[in-house]
């Protein structure tokens, strides 16, 4: 049985960091990618970065970039997502989820692509 369980959202204020933490179990490692997504309230769900589990691929949204730096540790089959100087329009659920294969430049971002999904922590950017 697949699962993965994110952690690490939080209420904080604009300009701080937060590391979120994404845990998977019962997959394959090297043969998915795992995405971040997030979804503001009356939003869609956006692609914020993702990386390969097998490759030094990752990506990144654009309003992330520079901002945002996504990592893995294949031992504690972990994915990390370090959010620095966040902004109110940062918050939002985010959610982990693990597609099989490479991510590609064009669809990466794609969440139907995903096959699991966590369940979501909340990350709260005070102005």
């Amino acid at each position: 049985q697949v699962q993965l369980v994110e952690s690490g959202g939080d209420l904080v204020q604009s300009g701080g960091s937060l590391r979120l933490s994404c845990v998977a179990s019962g997959l394959t490692w090297d043969y998915y990618h795992i995405g971040w997504f997030r979804q503001a309230p009356g939003k869609e769900r956006e692609g914020v970065s993702c990386i390969s589990m097998s490759h030094d691929i990752t990506y990144y949204a654009d309003s992330v970039k520079g901002r945002f730096a996504i990592s893995r540790d294949n031992d504690k089959n972990t994915v990390y997502l370090q959010m620095n100087n966040l902004k109110p329009e940062d918050t939002a659920v985010y959610y982990c989820a693990a597609a099989s294969g490479p991510p590609y430049s064009n669809s990466w971002s794609w969440g139907d692509l995903y096959n699991y999904w966590g369940q979501g922590t909340q990350v709260t950017v005070s102005s």
